[in-house]
């Protein structure tokens, strides 16, 4: 059954905001468990239990991300975020995706993402929307090219794992405003 009282629906997604109960807990803990979805995060390596309650599920609670689950059936999927970006300009945001395997290369990150891009620029009042991933990342950067998002950069940080591929840096993709008004407007 689909989630009641969703932030955003799409043809074939219902995007909502995640509550602090165990039921949504294990949802995490069962997405952030595969190593093959974790593959660009930690290396593979499957968060804990405790690890995914007091880090990503807590930044989870405070807004910006949303539990994705396909209409139809309820089934979760994994989950989108939309969230201020608090180290750029202002009016910006910070987009993301992290989704089952199952739903790999069926279009449901492209989907859940185009929305959220639509409501920031709409009544969020977004001006920038940007997303990260690593540079070997294809699949991800697929879906930010598919959703209207150009590269604009490839920086170095360091980070907790290592992550086969991480020599060559993460990447940035941005979208403006301005950018994706005329995208739309060009039809």
């Amino acid at each position: 059954m689909a989630p009641t009282d969703p932030f955003l629906t799409t043809a074939r997604l219902a995007l909502r905001p995640f509550a602090d109960t165990e039921a949504d807990l294990d949802l995490v803990v069962a997405l952030d468990s595969d190593p093959e979805v974790m593959r660009y995060i930690t290396g593979g390596r499957p968060m804990t239990r405790t690890e995914i309650r007091a880090e990503s599920f807590a930044r989870m609670l405070h807004g910006g991300f949303w539990a994705t689950h396909l209409r139809e059936t309820g089934e979760f999927l994994g989950w989108h975020c939309l969230r201020p970006d608090t180290d750029g300009p202002t009016a910006s945001a910070d987009l993301g995706y992290r989704l089952r395997k199952a739903a790999w290369r069926r279009g449901f990150a492209t989907e859940g993402a185009l929305a959220l891009i639509a409501r920031g620029f709409g009544e969020l009042g977004f001006d920038r929307i940007t997303a990260n991933t690593m540079s070997v990342n294809t699949g991800s950067r697929r879906v930010m090219e598919k959703c209207g998002l150009t590269y604009a950069r490839t920086y170095y940080e360091e980070w907790p794992y290592p992550v086969a591929g991480d020599e060559h840096g993460d990447v940035e993709y941005v979208l403006t405003r301005e950018e994706w008004s005329a995208r739309r407007q060009a039809g």
